[in-house]
Protein backbone atom coordinates (compact mmCIF):
# COMPACT_ATOMS: atom_id res chain seq x y z
CA UNK A 1 0.00 0.00 0.00
CA UNK A 2 1.18 3.73 -1.40
CA UNK A 3 2.29 5.64 1.42
CA UNK A 4 0.40 9.47 2.03
CA UNK A 5 2.97 11.85 2.71
CA UNK A 6 2.41 15.42 3.66
CA UNK A 7 5.19 18.27 3.70
CA UNK A 8 4.39 21.28 5.96
CA UNK A 9 7.35 23.38 5.61
CA UNK A 10 7.90 26.12 7.85
CA UNK A 11 10.01 28.39 9.93
CA UNK A 12 8.74 27.16 12.98
CA UNK A 13 9.95 30.26 14.90
CA UNK A 14 8.51 28.94 17.08
CA UNK A 15 5.89 26.16 16.38
CA UNK A 16 3.09 26.57 17.90
CA UNK A 17 -0.98 25.34 18.58
CA UNK A 18 -2.11 26.72 15.09
CA UNK A 19 0.54 24.90 13.47
CA UNK A 20 -0.52 21.65 15.02
CA UNK A 21 -4.31 21.78 14.33
CA UNK A 22 -3.49 22.42 10.97
CA UNK A 23 -1.31 19.56 10.44
CA UNK A 24 -3.79 16.95 12.09
CA UNK A 25 -6.53 18.49 10.79
CA UNK A 26 -5.02 18.18 6.89
CA UNK A 27 -4.05 14.58 7.81
CA UNK A 28 -7.27 13.16 8.93
CA UNK A 29 -8.85 14.89 5.92
CA UNK A 30 -6.36 13.83 3.44
CA UNK A 31 -6.24 10.15 5.68
CA UNK A 32 -2.36 11.00 5.32
CA UNK A 33 0.01 8.33 7.04
CA UNK A 34 2.47 10.79 7.55
CA UNK A 35 2.46 14.90 8.16
CA UNK A 36 6.48 15.83 7.87
CA UNK A 37 6.77 19.47 9.37
CA UNK A 38 10.43 20.80 7.81
CA UNK A 39 12.03 23.18 9.25
CA UNK A 40 13.51 25.53 6.82
CA UNK A 41 17.33 26.01 7.01
CA UNK A 42 17.34 29.39 5.55
CA UNK A 43 13.81 30.12 4.38
CA UNK A 44 14.89 32.14 1.40
CA UNK A 45 11.40 34.72 1.61
CA UNK A 46 12.16 35.97 5.03
CA UNK A 47 16.00 36.06 5.31
CA UNK A 48 16.86 39.32 5.49
CA UNK A 49 13.73 40.57 6.88
CA UNK A 50 14.48 39.65 10.92
CA UNK A 51 16.84 37.90 12.62
CA UNK A 52 15.84 34.19 12.66
CA UNK A 53 16.33 31.87 15.66
CA UNK A 54 19.19 29.11 14.60
CA UNK A 55 18.04 26.14 12.91
CA UNK A 56 18.65 23.63 15.59
CA UNK A 57 17.04 25.73 18.25
CA UNK A 58 13.72 25.32 15.49
CA UNK A 59 14.13 21.94 14.83
CA UNK A 60 14.56 21.30 18.56
CA UNK A 61 11.41 22.66 19.05
CA UNK A 62 9.52 21.01 16.60
CA UNK A 63 10.65 17.66 17.62
CA UNK A 64 9.17 18.50 21.05
CA UNK A 65 5.89 19.53 19.81
CA UNK A 66 5.29 16.41 17.76
CA UNK A 67 6.99 14.19 20.14
CA UNK A 68 3.54 12.54 21.24
CA UNK A 69 1.40 13.43 18.33
CA UNK A 70 0.60 10.40 16.30
CA UNK A 71 1.28 10.76 12.36
CA UNK A 72 3.33 13.80 12.99
CA UNK A 73 7.37 14.08 12.69
CA UNK A 74 9.97 16.84 12.35
CA UNK A 75 11.68 17.05 9.51
CA UNK A 76 15.41 17.93 9.27
CA UNK A 77 16.96 17.67 5.68
CA UNK A 78 16.32 20.72 4.93
CA UNK A 79 18.59 21.50 7.64
CA UNK A 80 21.16 18.93 6.96
CA UNK A 81 20.99 19.99 3.01
CA UNK A 82 22.38 23.20 4.07
CA UNK A 83 21.68 26.94 2.18
CA UNK A 84 18.16 27.79 1.41
CA UNK A 85 15.31 25.69 1.48
CA UNK A 86 13.29 25.32 -1.29
CA UNK A 87 10.17 23.16 -1.13
CA UNK A 88 11.33 21.57 -4.85
CA UNK A 89 14.12 20.11 -3.45
CA UNK A 90 12.62 19.02 -0.40
CA UNK A 91 10.21 16.87 -1.99
CA UNK A 92 12.87 15.04 -4.31
CA UNK A 93 14.07 14.84 -0.63
CA UNK A 94 11.10 13.00 0.63
CA UNK A 95 10.40 10.83 -2.78
CA UNK A 96 13.70 9.22 -2.17
CA UNK A 97 13.32 8.79 1.69
CA UNK A 98 9.77 7.34 0.72
CA UNK A 99 10.15 5.69 -2.63
CA UNK A 100 6.47 5.48 -4.20
CA UNK A 101 4.97 7.59 -2.25
CA UNK A 102 2.11 10.51 -3.06
CA UNK A 103 3.00 13.54 -1.49
CA UNK A 104 1.09 16.66 -0.70
CA UNK A 105 2.46 20.38 -0.17
CA UNK A 106 0.79 21.56 2.61
CA UNK A 107 0.57 25.80 2.80
CA UNK A 108 -1.64 28.36 4.31
CA UNK A 109 -3.94 30.63 2.23
CA UNK A 110 -1.57 33.42 2.13
CA UNK A 111 1.47 31.12 0.53
CA UNK A 112 -0.78 29.36 -1.75
CA UNK A 113 -1.65 33.18 -3.44
CA UNK A 114 1.78 33.94 -3.64
CA UNK A 115 2.98 30.36 -4.74
CA UNK A 116 3.84 31.56 -8.92
CA UNK A 117 6.82 33.19 -6.78
CA UNK A 118 7.93 30.23 -5.28
CA UNK A 119 11.46 28.78 -6.93
CA UNK A 120 10.57 26.20 -9.20
CA UNK A 121 7.10 26.21 -8.33
CA UNK A 122 5.87 24.02 -11.48
CA UNK A 123 8.05 21.39 -9.73
CA UNK A 124 6.67 21.68 -6.70
CA UNK A 125 3.25 21.51 -8.30
CA UNK A 126 4.31 18.71 -10.69
CA UNK A 127 6.16 16.51 -7.39
CA UNK A 128 3.01 16.79 -5.18
CA UNK A 129 -0.28 17.86 -5.13
CA UNK A 130 -1.03 20.91 -3.78
CA UNK A 131 -2.96 21.14 -0.22
CA UNK A 132 -4.20 24.60 0.95
CA UNK A 133 -5.53 24.88 4.43
CA UNK A 134 -8.42 27.39 4.58
CA UNK A 135 -9.67 29.10 7.23
CA UNK A 136 -13.15 29.86 7.77
CA UNK A 137 -14.74 32.67 5.29
CA UNK A 138 -14.39 33.48 2.29
CA UNK A 139 -11.65 31.60 0.63
CA UNK A 140 -8.76 33.68 -1.26
CA UNK A 141 -8.38 33.67 -4.71
CA UNK A 142 -5.45 30.76 -5.81
CA UNK A 143 -3.99 30.49 -9.28
CA UNK A 144 -5.98 29.00 -11.20
CA UNK A 145 -3.78 26.83 -13.55
CA UNK A 146 -2.57 24.57 -10.68
CA UNK A 147 -5.19 22.51 -9.12
CA UNK A 148 -5.41 22.87 -5.84
CA UNK A 149 -7.27 20.26 -2.62
CA UNK A 150 -8.73 22.68 0.00
CA UNK A 151 -9.11 21.79 3.86
CA UNK A 152 -10.96 23.93 5.90
CA UNK A 153 -9.02 24.10 9.52
CA UNK A 154 -10.72 25.93 12.94
CA UNK A 155 -8.99 29.97 13.02
CA UNK A 156 -6.67 30.38 15.31
CA UNK A 157 -5.07 34.04 15.76
CA UNK A 158 -1.58 32.86 16.63
CA UNK A 159 0.99 33.61 15.00
CA UNK A 160 5.22 32.68 15.45
CA UNK A 161 5.51 36.81 15.47
CA UNK A 162 3.30 37.62 18.10
CA UNK A 163 4.83 35.16 20.01
CA UNK A 164 8.32 36.43 20.11
CA UNK A 165 6.92 39.70 20.88
CA UNK A 166 5.35 37.87 23.80
CA UNK A 167 8.59 36.51 25.27
CA UNK A 168 10.43 39.65 24.46
CA UNK A 169 8.04 41.55 27.03
CA UNK A 170 7.50 38.38 29.37
CA UNK A 171 4.17 37.83 28.41
CA UNK A 172 2.80 34.15 29.15
CA UNK A 173 3.12 31.80 26.25
CA UNK A 174 0.90 28.85 28.37
CA UNK A 175 -1.79 27.20 25.97
CA UNK A 176 -0.28 29.20 22.77
CA UNK A 177 2.79 26.56 22.23
CA UNK A 178 2.69 22.95 23.80
CA UNK A 179 4.84 22.45 27.73
CA UNK A 180 7.68 20.55 25.86
CA UNK A 181 8.25 23.74 22.97
CA UNK A 182 7.75 26.29 26.31
CA UNK A 183 10.53 23.90 27.96
CA UNK A 184 13.01 24.03 24.63
CA UNK A 185 12.56 27.67 24.92
CA UNK A 186 13.57 28.16 28.56
CA UNK A 187 15.88 25.81 28.38
CA UNK A 188 17.78 27.74 25.78
CA UNK A 189 16.83 31.27 26.55
CA UNK A 190 15.28 31.90 23.11
CA UNK A 191 13.82 34.74 22.34
CA UNK A 192 15.41 37.35 24.87
CA UNK A 193 15.19 34.46 27.07
CA UNK A 194 12.53 36.37 28.79
CA UNK A 195 9.41 33.01 29.36
CA UNK A 196 9.45 32.33 33.06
Amino acid sequence: MLLRVGLFGGTFDPPHVGHLVTAVNVRHALQLDLVVLMVANVPWQKAGTRPITDSAHRLAMVEAAVADVDGLVAGRAEIDHGGPSYTADTLQHLAVEYPGAALFTIVGDDAAAGFETWERHEEVAARSSLVVVDRPGAPVELPAQFEWLRVEVPRLEVSSTDLRARCADGRPLDYLVTDAVLDVIRTAGLYAGAVR
